[in-house]
């Protein structure tokens, strides 16, 4: 005897088996009127139906806490700005501006805004906030691609897309039609709805419709509601009001979820300390709550202050001792600190949790290496080839190994690494920079000349291309150039003490001219 059809759909909705459940709820729905079985609350179409929008939003669903990227439009015509020139400390564009006692640029390389690169991967870690529009038309959005998200509404519009594969007649609700007044008085039904609409139709206009109307009908009393209208405002870029929305579904019931996005809204509205305080105050009511530190961990990571954000780190791993981000970051920060047998210590710890990519062998070769444990170096380097899903990451592990060949003395095998890397991936500054210093020790003058100013053209934020396009250019006598160069490197840089005796040196020669 068979499972009753409906108990079926239930099954595999629970095992995640979301296609299934949504072919079996189809045919339920197929049934005639009279075949269906009539119940107190709940009639057998409506069960079907509700169980079938679930299914169709859980294949797309997105968690938009964490999923949060900006595109160009969005960092440079920025409206929400209070200050032009932020105060230092406060901001995130300026993250320079508030130093934590963490690694200088000249051990620890830097995005093209002045961050610190962190040891995690998030959406938008890897380019921060450029200045100007060309360099947000050059940066990588992504860890994957190395075109720029023109507009963050690019990705919501794709995710939309998937409401014609459901079903080849067209999409499986047609919300034209929808009586949004008459499913907001059925709260199981509108919350479902809701959902389908907003993350499986992509229609937030037509899901701040009907969580308008049934917040309404719940007489503003329920607090769900409250939230999503909030993160319908915040899709559509009005961050006051979802920030109102927020507070207010905060004030009727405190959830960790709704502190995360409101400190969302203070964080695209460049308000990072009070998203700090925010979070802050969410610890004296849920003591101990993983994302919550993470949060301010991050906040920290991304105004510089690394020892703060290290420390908050530390914390997350008393809590959840494996918490791969926490671990991560604490690895790359100990690395970049000098002591590359602990760092090795947390990425050997990765790898027992059952981490296993490119970047985690790519970062063990390294540790190995610079703790002089040569005979793992190679081993681990060969592993993350080997695991390299695209060009971005074998270029990668083909820099280090460069490095590895310049530690140990051998430049020809570092030479054809760095010409490996660009192999490729063509955009790759510090192969271009590295390969260059390679080309002076061999004097071959002009080739090195071409490849630094290719790498500060590609990377305007890295101090070494322009330091050494400044000493190079000395070399030969070209004494304005070098000047020019050596001005760039102390603004992408302004403690480097070489760069600073550099210009000493050439504004004593200009003074004798």
């Amino acid at each position: 005897m068979g499972l009753e059809p409906l108990f079926q759909a239930w099954s595999y909705f629970r095992r995640r088996k979301f296609r299934q459940c949504s072919d079996l709820c189809s045919q339920l729905l197929e049934r005639p009127p009279g075949e269906q079985e009539p119940d107190s609350e709940y009639t057998m179409f409506q069960a079907a139906w509700s169980l079938k929008t679930r299914a169709l939003t859980e294949m797309v669903y997105v968690d938009e806490i964490d999923m949060d990227q900006e595109g160009i439009a969005e960092m440079m015509l920025d409206e929400n700005a209070i200050a032009q020139v932020a105060r230092p400390g406060t901001s995130l564009k300026l993250p320079g501006t508030s130093q934590g006692g963490g690694p200088s640029p000249a051990v620890r390389p830097v995005t093209q805004s002045g961050r610190p690169i962190t040891g995690f991967v998030r959406p938008s870690t890897q380019s921060g906030r450029p200045s100007t529009m060309e360099q947000a038309i050059k940066t990588p959005r992504t860890a994957l691609t190395a075109r720029p998200i023109t507009s963050a509404s690019g990705r919501y519009v794709r995710l939309g897309t998937a409401s014609m594969l459901t079903n080849p007649d067209g999409p499986f609700i047609n919300l034209s039609r929808l009586n949004l007044a008459k499913y907001a008085q059925k709260p199981k039904l509108a919350k479902a709805l809701f959902e389908y609409i907003f993350h499986h139709e992509n229609d937030v206009k037509n899901a701040l419709d009907l969580a308008a109307i049934a917040t309404e009908h719940a007489q503003f009393k329920d607090w769900w509601w409250k939230v999503q209208i909030g993160k319908c405002y915040y899709r559509l870029g009005l961050y006051r009001e979802a920030e109102k929305q927020f507070k207010s579904a905060l004030k009727q019931q405190d959830m960790v979820d709704t502190i995360l996005y409101l400190a969302k809204v203070y964080v695209r509205l460049d308000q990072p300390v009070t998203a700090l305080n925010l979070f802050k105050q969410g610890l004296d009511r849920f003591p101990g709550e993983v994302t919550l530190i993470c949060g301010i961990a991050r906040i920290y990571e991304e105004m510089n202050n690394i020892s703060s954000a290290t420390e908050y780190y530390k914390d997350i791993l008393k809590q959840d001792n494996t918490h791969v981000e926490a671990i991560a970051c604490i690895g790359s920060n100990h690395f970049y600190s000098d002591q590359p047998e602990i760092a090795l210590r947390f990425y050997r710890r990765l790898l027992q949790m059952g981490v296993y990519n490119c970047q985690l062998f790519n970062n063990l070769g390294l540790c190995c290496f610079y703790a002089q444990q040569y005979d793992m170096t190679l081993s681990s380097f060969e592993r993350a080839l080997f695991l390299a899903e695209n060009e971005e990451e074998t270029a990668d592990v083909w820099y280090n190994l460069g490095h590895v060949a310049v530690g140990i003395g051998d430049l020809n095998l570092a030479y054809q690494c760095f010409k490996l890397t660009l192999v490729n991936n063509n955009d790759y500054a510090e192969a271009y920079n590295n390969l260059a210093v390679l080309e002076m020790q061999k004097g071959h003058i002009e080739q090195a000349r071409a490849l630094l100013q290719t790498a500060s053209s590609l990377a305007p934020h890295m101090y070494e291309p322009h330091f050494n396009f400044a000493i190079l250019s000395e070399k030969v006598g070209d004494l304005q150039r070098s000047y020019t160069a050596a001005q760039k490197s102390e603004e992408a840089f302004p403690g480097h003490v070489d760069t600073q005796q550099l210009i000493k040196q050439l504004k004593q020669h200009f003074a004798m001219l």
